[in-house]
């Protein structure tokens, strides 16, 4: 690796301001902290980062010795999409199932009681919430990350969000901009095109950002999708006319810019990372987010170096580069007032910064997430009278194949917590492409099941089953061999109820699980 510059360079001190990489291990490796030192302004937190709130708040604290002011980010987009609580499940709802709740208290309580947990091990951005309108039920990215397809109810519960989330002094970044919902393809993997007029645009997926930024986020990130309508030729990311006409220039954004992350294939297979973080700040992005997969020195110095030369070729204006940078210290300086503010007795005003203080609206207790998840259940009874779960029941969880946002990390479903209630559960996990005793397909699948629960009661665990053929036919057979088993939907609830007892959970976290089984045994609601 050759270094074009020396560190103290201003030119290279912007180059690495607007970067924000990710790392492996849980502890900050000394390549990082002297990157930092070197003008890094930002680090991403991901769940292979993360054990405990204690030892978060001592990596942070590590990072923060290094330099006091360095943006310490985190994809907590909480329900399917946790980082803070990989490991066990996340304990709040996820977006869809607080706008099935339809509260916007309920939504700001939560926020602020997740960004209350982030502030006190140190987090200062949150790279959310999502604010896409899922108009299309097939999107197979975002689902239960949107607050639901409907506009007004997406745009209430962003702004509920953003402002539960910064007034316990942690930095809102909605995304995904100018809109993820109407996709049918995961930019993880390729790049989505969305085939919709202005108008459209206009009247459903903007409405949402519109109303994010008047409520101040304080950062958007933008989309990997292509909208022709904008711009035929780039994506959303590397598009001026988007970040910076539509966006900028038309709905009077002046936060911070961040890409969503720049190793996903939509980006990195086309254009590839460098080229592409080069083509995202020309065209008005101000942080560059990567270290999902790639989280190593070598690609921190590739994209600085990346930066560097493209000033100096001319591809890239210095002054555009000077200006990113200088929008991530400026928001490295919001945050690290109000930090500041939260923990010293001053008046959070007088930093400028709206940080709730007790009494003032502060969420209702820490189990603020399990009172939303219980809010959230739907419940549709069969046509006989149910009778609740009493013994060890067998969980029979069919699993789709992961989208690399929730990833294949964090445990989901009922078993888990039935197990807590009803000692003795069984459980197993199922899918499309595994043969079940020789036999493929539905029957060897569901024979499977039915062995393995023998004379138990059968809790069916599905995910989107209206996206999934093989889990839709699989149910219908269960269910005809045993008409008492209960379904649980823990993704978005478009296929028709079925089963003795049918439970909509809006959501996979742990908290979802655990009010699924309180219905499931007879101590929830709607039984």
């Amino acid at each position: 690796m050759t270094t074009l510059v020396r560190s103290t360079d201003t030119l290279t001190r912007d180059a690495l301001a607007v970067l924000q990489p990710g790392f492996t291990g849980t502890t900050a490796p000394d390549w990082l902290l002297r990157r930092i030192g070197e003008g890094l302004s930002a680090v991403g937190l991901f769940g292979r980062n993360i054990v405990t709130p204690g030892q978060l708040s001592a990596l942070v604290a590590q990072l923060r010795a290094e330099r006091g002011d360095v943006l310490v980010a985190i994809d907590e987009e909480s329900g399917d999409v946790t980082r803070l609580e990989v490991r066990n499940g996340s304990s709040f709802p996820g977006n869809y199932a607080l706008g099935v709740v339809d509260d916007t208290d309920l939504t700001r309580a939560v926020a602020r009681e997740l960004g209350r947990r982030l502030a006190e091990c140190g987090v200062d951005l949150n790279w959310a919430p999502s604010a896409d309108v899922n108009s299309n039920p097939n999107n197979p990215v975002i689902g239960v990350r949107s607050f639901g397809a409907d506009t007004a109810l997406v745009a209430r519960h962003t702004v509920a969000y953003i402002e539960g989330l910064q007034a316990a002094g942690v930095a809102a970044c909605t995304k995904h901009f100018p809109g993820h919902g109407d996709t049918n393809v995961d930019s993880h993997h390729a790049v989505p095109q969305i085939d919709v007029d202005l108008d459209t645009l206009r009247a459903r997926d903007l409405v949402p950002f519109r109303a994010a930024i008047a409520a101040g986020s304080k950062a958007v990130m933008s989309a990997h999708i292509l909208l022709p309508a904008l711009d035929p030729d780039r994506p959303a990311t590397l598009s001026p006319q988007i970040l910076t006409g539509l966006l900028r220039e038309e709905l009077g954004y002046e936060g911070l810019i961040v890409t969503d992350g720049m190793e996903m294939q939509a980006i990195s297979a086309v254009y590839g990372i460098e080229h592409g973080s080069v083509l995202a700040i020309a065209a008005g992005a101000d942080a560059i987010c990567v270290g999902g997969g790639l989280a190593d020195e070598e690609t921190v110095l590739r994209l600085r170096d990346a930066l560097v030369t493209a000033v100096r070729d001319g591809e890239l204006p210095e002054e555009r580069l000077a200006d990113a940078a200088a929008r991530v210290r400026a928001l490295a300086d919001w945050t690290r007032r109000a930090r500041l503010a939260a923990g010293e007795s001053g008046a959070a005003s007088e930093a400028g910064v709206p940080v709730a203080q007790p009494g003032e609206g502060a969420a209702p207790g820490a189990d603020i997430g399990l009172v939303a998840a219980r809010r959230a259940v739907r419940v549709t009874a069969g046509q006989l009278p149910y009778e609740p779960v009493a013994v060890a029941p067998y969980v029979a969880a069919f699993t789709p194949v992961a989208n690399i946002a929730v990833g294949d990390e964090t445990p989901w479903g009922v078993a888990a917590e039935l197990t807590a209630m009803l000692p003795g559960t069984g459980t197993g996990t199922y899918d499309s492409a595994t043969t079940y005793d020789g036999r493929t397909g539905t029957s060897g699948l569901v024979g499977n099941v039915l062995a393995a629960a023998a004379d138990r009661r059968i809790i069916a665990v599905v995910r989107d089953v209206h996206r999934h053929p093989w889990m839709a036919d699989a149910l219908d057979a269960l269910i005809a061999a045993r008409p008492d088993t209960v379904v649980v939907e823990m993704g978005v609830d478009r296929a028709e109820p079925r089963g003795a007892l049918h439970i909509a959970t809006h959501g996979a976290a742990r908290v979802c699980g655990r009010a699924a089984a309180e219905v499931i045994t007879g101590k929830g609601a709607g039984v």
